[in-house]
């Protein structure tokens, strides 16, 4: 139960960072049973049931996904839409509810878990620097856009995180087409550790069901990687392995109590700011740099136990992009603990200035743990 308090104080949002034309915000979804269609679930735990959606799961699949991002339509991949914003709740100052916390019954169930590393960081087999982030790029009814995301480590080698948002719309109860990730992708189309298709979306069923922004990421399980090579007049699929041989993966950091860490933020924001500029174009991989966490809500979006970082300027694209604790630069390798889900703009002035993900606990962990168990053949070209 959320006080009247918070309620008055906590309506500090600009918006969801991916809101697709007639998606105006998942405030109205239906109920969790209009999201099972075509899908299959099954929880470890009330708190932590998981929704899992098949997306290519055969190799007809994965050759349909792939010729449709051939590189003709990859060179222009970053024209396409970025995650966009949608109906803005009023920007008010967010000091009171970001210092809050969650609401009691939430405080009191983390209480019962710990911080744990669900993964440790791996590199590529083959280089000594990872490129574990880059961008999905999928299709939402004729309309295709993009997202930022990032490898993870996982027993399969094959595991991609992002926002829910990113993977599933919880209001057509449908998942995203055409679904592929690129590690650190070139700005002419290029995909220098590959092009991954889509296997299954995992996320928890509050996401899937209800538009829940505590739930707003997905671990995606990947196919084997792939590059198109010209040959005779055109082109042809190259396998070039598994994600986590090529790219590495960010280890995987659970129930980290806001306050007590700093975290670093990746994306390729790309979107309008609240005043109309766009000091970025969704080419580069930008950073917020490293700063202490809070806890934060939004009651209109079901946000109970997110997590807010200031200061951060990102705008629609950086959706889905890797909050990393203990960065190594040199290395480019950390641990993953959040995702950006949504952007604030907490003074109401020009630029936003905050960005939040939802809170990894023991249900992410179970999320991530259904998306690395699953396994996809050994070879799709």
């Amino acid at each position: 139960m959320i006080s009247r308090a918070r309620h008055m104080v906590a309506a500090a949002l600009s918006s969801a960072l991916l809101t697709l034309p007639a998606f105006t915000g998942v405030a109205h979804a239906g109920p969790a049973g209009a999201a099972s269609a075509g899908a299959t679930s099954a929880g470890a735990a009330p708190t932590a049931a998981v929704f899992s959606v098949p997306l290519a799961k055969t190799a007809a699949d994965v050759q349909r996904v792939a010729d449709y991002w051939k590189p003709d339509r990859l060179k222009k991949a970053d024209s396409y839409s970025p995650a966009t914003p949608g109906a803005a709740a009023s920007p008010t100052s967010s000091a009171a509810a970001s210092a809050a916390g969650p609401a009691a019954p939430l405080a009191a169930s983390a209480k019962r878990t710990s911080a744990a590393q669900a993964a440790a960081p791996a590199m590529p087999r083959k280089s000594k620097v990872a490129s574990t982030m880059g961008k999905v790029y999928f299709k939402f009814g004729e309309k295709e856009y993009w997202c930022s995301a990032s490898a993870v480590a996982a027993k399969n080698r094959s595991v991609v995180s992002t926002a829910g948002h990113c993977a599933y719309d919880p209001r057509q109860a449908k998942p995203a087409e055409y679904w592929i990730f690129v590690p650190n992708p070139g700005p002419n189309g290029e995909t220098p550790a590959g092009i991954y298709v889509g296997s299954s979306i995992n996320m928890h069923e509050d996401w899937a069901g209800k538009g829940d922004y505590d739930f707003d990421y997905a671990f995606v399980t990947v196919h084997r990687g792939f590059t198109w090579a010209a040959k005779n007049g055109q082109y042809v699929m190259e396998d070039v392995g598994r994600l986590q041989d090529n790219a590495g993966g960010l280890g995987l950091e659970l129930n980290k109590k806001p306050a007590t860490y700093t975290v670093a933020a990746f994306g390729y924001p790309a979107g309008a700011q609240p005043d109309g500029t766009h000091p970025y174009d969704g080419t580069k991989l930008r950073v917020c740099r490293e700063g202490p966490t809070r806890w934060t809500v939004a009651p209109n979006l079901d946000l109970q136990k997110g997590v807010q970082l200031q200061a951060c300027d990102f705008s629609p694209g950086a959706s889905g992009g890797p909050w990393v604790i203990g960065y190594d630069k040199d290395r480019r390798i950390g641990s993953l603990n959040g995702v950006n889900s949504l952007t604030w703009n907490r003074d109401a002035k020009g630029l936003y200035d905050a960005v939040s993900s939802p809170h990894f606990d023991s249900a992410t962990g179970e999320v991530y743990r259904r998306a690395a168990a699953q396994s996809t053949p050994g070879n799709v070209t």
